[in-house]
């Protein structure tokens, strides 16, 4: 536990963290915002269904627990 006002090492490396996972939240929620408007033709079940195993990868990896 740091210090009032004050963040250690691990601190940060936590806000880096939380950094990035809100920063690739954002990125697929933009790709899932433009799948939907675009046409894949017969790839579109290929292409929401690459979204949505990236979007659970990128979950298990953010809440992985096992350290």
């Amino acid at each position: 536990m740091s210090e009032i006002g004050k963040l250690s090492k691990e601190d940060w490396k936590k806000v880096g963290i939380g950094a990035c996972v809100a920063g690739a939240g954002a990125v697929l929620t933009y790709l899932a915002e433009w799948a939907t408007g675009m046409s894949f033709g017969t790839w579109t079940p290929i292409v929401v269904g690459g979204l949505s195993i990236l979007a659970n990868a990128v979950r298990k990896i953010a809440t992985n627990t096992n350290q």
